[in-house]
């Protein structure tokens, strides 16, 4: 099993990956853009994209447990308070 730490660091990455692939994908449509834009609207796109992934990923979670796997582990990390 994974450690807490690991876990939450999976559940993190996952939809930033999927963002930058999604944005790759997207980059293959030919959409010209200029060039001193270019790095700008990729990093949005990234950005964007990455946290409407996490947030469709957590919502269908909330309703479907086991679809936390779209997020890399379907476990989630649990937190405790220090000196608990």
């Amino acid at each position: 099993m994974l450690s807490n730490f690991v876990l939450s660091l999976v559940r993190t990455w996952v939809p930033i990956g999927v963002g930058f692939a999604l944005t790759w994908l997207a980059s293959t449509l030919k959409i010209v853009v200029d060039p001193s834009s270019q790095a700008g609207l990729v990093a949005l796109c990234v950005a964007v994209l990455s946290a409407g992934y996490y947030f469709l990923a957590r919502l269908l979670e909330k309703q479907f447990p086991w679809l936390g796997v779209l997020l890399g582990a379907a476990a989630k990390p649990t937190y405790t308070k220090p000196g608990a």
